[in-house]
């Protein structure tokens, strides 16, 4: 792939990451409410997120290749909050904000537990997207689950795959983006489904 193209896949994909939580942000607080959305879903997403931060950092990998994740991590930060608010649940968040903290900085420790943090990180991710169609499934409601959102991340992914080769050829982070593809593209494919279903009701 020629350097311009790797350029513009980068630059498009930090583009769309800029805004990819905001739909769903929009959409929540315009509602006032987060129905539809899996907040264990969420948690277990910006767990994965942060792990794969650390991992790139950690291994001193290009930054083109992982400048999305603190805006992304920002952006679910800020929904997990709207999310708590408008279930009530807000006091937890302190709680969980010292648990990423703590084990951002526990990851780092040695080079064994960051690599099997990656490991796993990739069951962490897709247990974040398994979460979110599962619950889907029980409600038979997307609710204000954003199709947009869902919608970037599968390019995200599929731009990630194409730069993950071109650059740093890591297998695992290989892995987990083909692994976020395919899953991305299923709960996308579900908010749709039951946002028609709802419509025709």
């Amino acid at each position: 792939m020629a350097p311009g193209l790797l350029d513009l896949v980068h630059l498009t994909t930090w583009a769309v990451c800029a805004v990819i939580k905001l739909p769903q942000l929009v959409a929540v607080l315009r509602a006032g409410s987060a129905w539809g959305l899996s907040l264990s879903s969420l948690l277990l997403e910006l767990a994965g997120y942060l792990v794969f931060l650390r991992y790139h950092i950690y291994y001193g990998y290009p930054l083109e290749t992982y400048l999305e994740y603190p805006i992304i991590i920002a952006q679910d930060a800020l929904l997990i909050s709207c999310i708590m608010h408008f279930s009530g649940k807000a006091r937890r968040a302190l709680f969980y904000a010292v648990i990423y903290w703590g084990s951002w900085y526990m990851l780092t420790l040695q080079k064994c537990i960051i690599d099997l943090a990656m490991n796993l990180c990739t069951f962490v991710s897709a247990a974040s997207k398994l979460v979110q169609l599962q619950h889907l499934w029980q409600t038979k409601d997307s609710g204000q689950a954003s199709a947009l959102t869902w919608g970037m991340s599968v390019y995200t992914c599929a731009a990630r795959i194409i730069t993950t080769v071109m650059t740093t050829n890591d297998l695992a982070v290989l892995i987990r983006f083909i692994v976020m593809l395919i899953l991305n593209i299923w709960v996308t494919a579900t908010v749709l489904h039951y946002r028609k279903t709802k419509k025709t009701d």
